[in-house]
């Protein structure tokens, strides 16, 4: 594989003022070789840090020993996307760049909201450097089609899902996009990256380009990641969000903890006499589980997901897995916690302990190890 900085095939950045984009639906049809996992349904927590210890031990390998079969995968998904490009148009050949969003997060990534969208990669690709972008809702994640959790959100079909949508727009048959694109770049982060470099080594000719960020092909790093992450099942680390906990309830037993800083008199008394400050209360809510439990209160439920659906525990493990000390707004460690994804138990087991090798791509190359 030819192996450079992707950027240094750009062409020279154009002047642009903004862009136009455009959110839609695209029923996608998957096919795909996906393993048949024997795991029983995790029950609740216990059973999810069962799991993880599991898949993460050193004794063997627990994907092999949860394996009993393969079975084709063969289904219509509506997968979510977001196409931008830019305001003035560059040339009549643009390159499009398919933007891949990695474990606990949603395409969101690319575009995040946070701090008027001052961390935004697309403005960037899209303003600065005049490239079209389509960003995707992985299959079981966002706005996108939810699906088992176990046998078939993995990656093999989520793979399938990222060749269908780039052969549309290679052809030109992506609905609401009137072009065919002669060259895509396929950029990923972490997981999305994974699935752009598995979908270079099936289909060599499917990517003009590929920029691969938070990716090695040394997965030795990848149990202590997991371990970090404390893994929870999803519904009940954010019930608001992705399980189906009542609002009043909560709502009822929470209303004491809802003024500014949490300094309401009570609560301030109460402080009091144990010795502890309104703003080491803060604290507790904001860096652990706490915080996650009310995360979403005022959101409508984003869906009640299967005990399949995993997430980490809280914004230390968040922290731990994705931002490094005195590099990063704290603010954006809240955002991040407050809005995060989950992911699932097939797509941990199929992540691979290496990336396999692509020897028949030809393409440029750029990876971000961090």
């Amino acid at each position: 594989m030819n192996t450079h900085l992707l950027w240094a095939t750009a062409a020279i950045a154009v002047s642009v003022t903004a862009k136009q984009c455009t959110n839609f639906t695209v029923p996608v049809c998957v096919s795909a070789r996906n393993a048949i996992f024997d795991i029983p349904t995790l029950q609740g927590n216990a059973d999810a840090t069962t799991f993880a210890q599991n898949l993460t031990s050193i004794r063997g390998n627990f994907t092999e020993e949860a394996l009993v079969d393969y079975a084709t995968i063969a289904d219509t998904y509506n997968i979510s996307v977001k196409f931008c490009k830019p305001d003035q148009e560059n040339g009549t050949n643009p390159t499009v760049q398919v933007l891949t969003h990695g474990l606990g997060f949603d395409k969101t990534y690319w575009d995040l909201p946070f701090n008027d969208f001052n961390y935004s990669y697309t403005d960037v690709a899209v303003d600065h450097y005049g490239f079209c972008t389509l960003s995707i809702d992985r299959l079981g994640e966002g706005n996108s089609s939810k699906a088992d959790p176990l046998n078939v959100l993995q990656a093999p079909a989520e793979m399938s899902v990222l060749y269908e949508l780039t052969s549309m727009l290679r052809n030109g048959t992506l609905p609401n996009v009137p072009h065919a694109f002669t060259k895509i770049v396929h950029v990923g982060h972490s997981f999305g990256s994974l699935l752009s470099y598995l979908l270079v080594r099936m289909h060599p000719t499917a990517s003009d380009g590929l920029v691969l960020t938070g990716f090695s092909q040394n997965g030795t790093y990848l149990p202590a990641t997991v371990a970090s992450w404390d893994v929870k099942l999803a519904r009940l680390n954010q019930p608001f969000r992705f399980g189906n906990i009542s609002y009043s309830a909560v709502s009822s037993a929470l209303s004491m903890l809802r003024a500014p800083e949490f300094d309401l008199p009570q609560i301030r008394s109460g402080l009091a006499k144990y010795n502890i400050t309104a703003g080491e209360l803060q604290q507790v809510f904001q860096t652990t589980d706490l915080a996650n439990f009310i995360a979403g209160e005022e959101l409508p439920r984003a869906a009640d997901l299967p005990s399949g659906y995993l997430t980490w525990t809280d914004a230390g493990s968040n922290q731990f897995a994705f931002l490094l000390p005195n590099y990063f707004d704290p603010a954006i460690l809240q955002f991040a916690e407050s809005s995060k994804f989950p992911f699932t138990l097939g797509e941990l087991l199929t992540i691979g302990s290496e990336a396999p090798m692509a020897p028949d791509f030809k393409g440029p190359v750029q990876i971000i190890t961090g």
